[in-house]
């Protein structure tokens, strides 16, 4: 899809003269020179990999019965150390694609071993602290081997973490157990940026977000709900204002903080019209929906498309539903649809006053 935009493009800058058809046919033929970030091979080798470390899950709780215990101990770790030592070898010669699926092997092999040794010798624990080592061992096989591959399967693993029965862990502290999913988060996401594989920083992300609603399921009350939407409210205007000083942070990462946070805004400002009743409070939690839907366009609309799309989908399901179900009578709607289309004109008018502002700006700078 991008090469087809790029291409778009390039015409286009050819046609206006920006650039002749030598160098258009030279930077897409350059960008054609790049290895393809997509590989059926490598999907075809992680997805082996995979099925090759279910079978010896499968075998572990077979449990292995004719086998003695230091025969199955030697074995699951000689696929643990096998299957990292071929990774490392593997990585040294090039050959990255084959080396992930060899490093995803051992790391879902290492869980494979701590549920035989749990099962072997009927050591004491709960699922909660297994699946703790689990991850931990696997966040260490990535930043050794700094593996995107591994990455992921950290990112999955911290899902698989919180979404344990923590009422059965009997050593985990409550206060601990609602920390470690922002921890776990921040570590994924931290691992993607270390190994350079952008699209694993969404596990970190919607971990993030799952986490919010995990509070809001503990707490369920309006202030849990205004606190989530100041929280996103918050760290949207802080990746998205460029006066912010985490802006040139979150333009580093690409347009995923900015569209995260304004999704937490919006499911807060959800979550606000179920705890809200009366139709007073309704119309209020509307007129700031409608808002936020309007910034969030105005802020990111031209260089974060996540966030645009969602304001345009709040505006107008926050505005069929205030004439639904809030405003009742057709006067009364089509007062509230004119009041809105005045409101939205001045912000259209403020914005385009302060595009060109902005513009001139910088065509007196570059002058």
């Amino acid at each position: 899809m991008y090469r087809s935009w790029l291409e778009r493009d390039l015409k286009a800058w050819t046609v206006q003269g920006l650039i002749d058809t030598q160098t258009a046919m030279s930077l897409l033929k350059e960008y054609d020179s790049r290895p393809s970030s997509f590989s059926a091979g490598r999907v075809l080798m992680v997805v082996a990999a995979l099925l090759f470390a279910a079978a010896v899950l499968l075998l572990v709780a077979a449990n292995w019965d004719v086998i003695p215990r230091l025969a199955r101990l030697v074995a699951i770790l000689g696929v643990i150390w096998a299957a990292y030592l071929g990774g490392a070898a593997l990585m040294a010669r090039g050959a990255e694609r084959l080396a992930a699926a060899f490093l995803v092997l051992g790391s879902l092999s290492f869980g494979g071993a701590i549920a035989l040794v749990g099962q072997m010798y009927h050591l004491s624990g709960d699922a909660l602290q297994a699946a703790l080592v689990w991850f931990g061992g696997t966040v260490v096989a990535a930043v050794l081997f700094r593996s995107g591959a591994v990455t992921v399967v950290a990112g999955f693993l911290a899902f698989a973490v919180a979404g344990t029965d923590w009422t059965q862990s009997y050593s985990a502290d409550q206060m601990l157990l609602l920390w470690l999913m922002p921890l776990m988060a921040v570590i994924v996401i931290a691992l993607a940026r270390y190994t350079d594989v952008g699209r694993a920083r969404h596990l970190g992300y919607l971990l993030l977000v799952a986490w919010l609603a995990f509070i809001y399921s503990e707490y369920s009350t309006a202030t849990t709900a205004i606190a989530i939407v100041v929280f996103g409210a918050v760290a949207y205007l802080a990746a998205a204002l460029p006066p912010s000083p985490l802006h040139a942070i979150a333009r580093s990462a690409g347009a995923a903080p900015a569209f995260y946070a304004y999704l937490v805004l919006m499911l807060g400002l959800v979550v606000l019209h179920v705890e809200f009743d009366a139709e007073g409070e309704r119309l209020a939690v509307g007129i700031v929906t409608l808002g936020a839907a309007i910034a969030g366009i105005a802020l990111s609309g031209k260089e974060n498309g996540a966030v645009r799309y969602l304001g345009y989908v709040a505006f107008a399901v926050e505005t069929l539903y205030l004439a639904s179900e809030t405003i009742g009578s057709i006067i009364g709607t089509s007062g509230f649809f004119l009041v809105s289309g005045l409101v939205v004109a001045v912000i259209a008018w403020a914005v385009i006053a302060l595009e060109r502002r902005l513009a001139s700006t910088e065509d007196k700078a570059e002058a």
